[in-house]
């Protein structure tokens, strides 16, 4: 049973991108890390912001936030799978899905990138794609010519209670997947509410 030991969100860094949809992976580890009492700090070697978490009688957990821009993710979080040496399948990517209405949250290990650049250079950095994802909704724009400007803007305001209604439901089934009972928090996430 593999128990996760690395949670990281994508996004950009700086003010400008802050609240913009393609952050959503941010403010999910934001959110844990307020949850759980842990503070962020830039890190050179891992080309982000780190946060580790302690608790007793279990290996640490690490949370990160990239400050490599999306589309060279895999640099940061390859970089501290490496140098703490956490495989794959014990790492949790965060991310904002297109394909996903907002307010939807999914669970999934492994599988395409689905045309994410973030997912997609943690897979080349970490040479495979069996990582687990935690997929927070976006909604997607209708046409695929408005996307790049669509995740670079904030969302509505309607739309952004819902996405924070997804991050609290990912927080619910947080402890479980720690723990790794994954099937567990596929089975409450993508249950019908």
């Amino acid at each position: 049973m593999a128990v996760i030991r690395l949670i990281a969100g994508l996004g950009n860094p700086g003010e400008e991108y802050r609240d913009t949809r393609h952050n959503a992976g941010f403010w999910f580890v934001d959110r844990v890390a307020q949850e759980e009492g842990g503070r962020f700090s830039r890190e050179s070697r891992f080309h982000g912001e780190v946060a580790r978490l302690r608790a007793p009688g279990q290996d640490d957990l690490w949370l990160l936030k990239p400050l490599t821009y999306m589309n060279e993710s895999g640099r940061s979080v390859g970089a501290l799978a490496r140098f703490y040496r956490i495989p794959a399948e014990q790492i949790l990517v965060v991310h904002d899905e297109l394909d996903l209405a907002p307010g939807t949250v999914r669970l999934k290990r492994g599988g395409g990138h689905a045309g994410h650049r973030g997912t997609r250079d943690v897979a080349a950095a970490l040479g495979t794609p069996d990582f687990w994802r935690l997929r927070l909704g976006i909604g997607h724009p209708g046409d695929r010519n408005q996307v790049v400007d669509y995740v670079l803007h904030r969302p509505g305001k309607d739309e952004q209670a819902l996405i924070d209604e997804a991050v609290e439901k990912a927080m619910e089934v947080l402890p479980g997947l720690l723990q790794g009972r994954m099937e567990e928090g596929i089975m409450n996430l993508h249950a019908p509410r």
